[in-house]
C-alpha cells in the first residue's frame, strides 16, 4: 500500500519550507514596520461564524461535525475570523487596530482535475477602527511595500469601489440584480445581452462592465452618469484616493467598476493585486472595505470600519522561482561536534552547547556514532558543513576546517 496526503492537501518538505519563510519573513518585517501585531485565530470556526454576511459560499467550507451537533468548518479565509476574535475578546481595546496573520485556510473546491489543492497559504492583514481615505491609502501602500520587500516585478493593481458598483445597480429590477451582479462579476456581455431589460438598463449594465481602465478615463465615465448626492460623494472620494496614490508612483494603477468580489461584505473600495508578468495574469492577492462585518458579531451590533488584505503564499512563491531569489537549498549546519571516543560524549554535548548559547544563530549537529573519521568527513562534506569539532577524552577540541 502507498500510504499518500489527504486528497486536496500537500507535504512542504525542508526545501519548500525554506522558500515559503523566505517569503513569509519578509512580509512579516514590512507588516510590523508599519506597526501591525500578529494575531492567531482557530482554524475550526462555527459554521454560522463563517456564513455572517452571506461572506462565504456554504459548499466552498470543508464541515465537520462535534459530539454536541454544532456545525463547525476549516476556516476558508481569516478576515471573519479576525473580526469574530477582535468584538469577542479584545472589548475595550484603543482604534485603530493594526493586526495582521500567517496562516492557513482551507477551501472545498469542486473542479475535476484529481487531487485538487484545497489548503493554502495566506499573510495578509487588518486594519481595524479606522475609515476614509487615509485608511485605503495605508493598506493599498502596505500591499506595495510588501511587494517592494519581495523585490517583484511586473505586478499591478486593479482598485474597484463595491458601493459604488453596488448603488449602480439598484437601478435595476429586483428580480434581475443578482443576476446582473453575477453577469458584471464574470465579465458576462452574453447573459446581459439575454435578461429582460429595457434598452436603457441594457445599456447602463454595458456601460458598467466598461468602467475598467485608465482612472481618469473611468471617473469621466462614471461621472457622466446619472448619479445622486450620495453616489457623486463616493466618485469623489474614489477621486480623492486614486490622486494620493497615483502622486507616490508606487505601482501601476488600473480602476475597475466592474470588479465585484463573490464575497458579500464588502462595502467600500476592492481590489486585486495581479501579476502580469507570466503568459496568463495571476491574482496574487485581493482586499477591501468591510464597514459592517464585525457589527455581525458585536452584542450590541455595533459597526466598526475594517480595511485588509490577503496574499497567496503560492502564487508569489510560483511568480519567484523563476528569480532565483529564493534559498536554493537548505541551509548547512555549521559545526558537527564528533566525540573521539566513549567517554567524551557527554563531554561533546557539553561542547555543542556552548556553540548553541552564542548570541548569533549557530547549526550544530552532534555525530550520533556507529562510522569512523572518514565517514563522518564525507558526512560533512555531503551537508556543506564547515567545521568539524573533534572532542577528546579530556574535553579539549580539534578543530578541522572544512572550507
Amino acid at each position: 500500500m502507498v500510504y499518500q496526503p489527504a486528497a486536496g492537501a500537500r507535504d512542504l518538505l525542508p526545501l519548500d519550507v525554506e522558500k515559503k519563510r523566505w517569503i513569509e519573513d519578509r512580509l512579516q518585517q514590512v507588516f510590523r514596520r508599519w506597526g501591525y501585531h500578529r494575531i492567531i485565530t482557530s482554524t475550526l470556526e462555527r459554521m454560522d461564524t463563517l456564513m455572517a454576511g452571506e461572506a462565504i459560499q456554504r459548499q466552498m467550507v470543508i464541515q465537520l461535525q462535534n459530539g454536541e451537533d454544532d456545525e463547525l468548518g476549516l476556516r476558508p479565509e481569516l478576515t471573519a475570523s479576525i473580526a469574530r476574535t477582535v468584538v469577542t475578546r479584545m472589548a475595550g481595546v484603543t482604534y485603530p487596530q493594526r493586526l495582521y496573520y500567517n496562516a492557513n485556510v482551507f477551501r472545498r473546491t469542486w473542479e475535476s482535475r484529481h487531487n485538487r489543492q484545497q489548503e493554502f497559504y495566506q499573510a495578509g492583514v487588518e486594519l481595524l477602527g479606522a475609515g476614509g481615505l487615509l485608511a485605503n491609502a495605508e493598506v493599498l501602500l502596505l500591499v506595495a511595500d510588501c511587494l517592494a520587500a519581495l523585490d517583484l516585478q511586473g505586478w499591478h493593481l486593479i482598485l474597484g469601489e463595491a458601493g459604488i458598483t453596488r448603488s449602480l445597480l439598484s437601478a435595476f429590477p429586483a428580480n434581475l440584480q443578482d443576476k446582473v451582479r453575477s453577469a458584471i462579476a464574470h465579465l458576462d456581455r452574453i447573459t446581459i445581452d439575454t435578461l429582460p431589460l429595457s434598452d436603457k438598463l441594457r445599456d447602463r449594465a454595458q456601460i458598467i462592465l466598461d468602467l475598467r481602465g485608465p482612472s481618469a478615463d473611468v471617473l469621466q465615465k462614471v461621472s457622466s452618469l446619472d448619479l445622486d448626492e450620495e453616489q457623486r460623494e463616493a466618485v469623489n472620494n474614489l477621486k480623492s484616493l486614486v490622486e494620493l496614490l497615483e502622486s507616490e508612483k508606487k505601482f501601476p494603477l488600473i480602476l475597475d467598476l466592474s470588479l465585484i468580489q463573490t464575497i458579500d461584505y464588502y462595502t467600500g473600495i476592492v481590489f486585486e493585486v495581479v501579476n502580469d508578468t507570466e503568459s496568463q495574469a495571476r491574482v496574487l492577492g485581493r482586499g477591501g472595505r468591510y464597514d459592517q462585518l464585525l457589527g455581525l458579531y458585536h452584542p450590541q451590533g455595533e459597526n466598526i470600519p475594517g480595511i485588509g488584505f490577503g496574499l497567496n503564499i503560492e502564487d508569489l512563491y510560483q511568480v519567484l522561482l523563476s528569480t532565483q531569489q529564493l534559498p536554493q537549498a537548505t541551509p548547512a549546519s555549521d559545526w558537527l561536534v564528533a566525540p573521539e571516543t566513549p567517554s567524551a560524549n557527554a563531554l561533546a554535548f557539553a561542547y555543542a552547547q556552548k556553540l548553541r548559547d552564542s548570541t548569533d544563530l549557530v547549526r550544530v549537529e552532534i555525530d550520533l556514532g556507529g562510522r569512523d573519521a572518514e565517514a563522518i568527513r564525507q558526512y560533512a562534506g555531503d551537508r556543506s558543513i564547515a567545521q568539524i569539532a573533534w572532542i577528546k577524552a579530556d574535553g579539549s577540541p580539534t578543530i578541522e576546517s572544512l572550507r
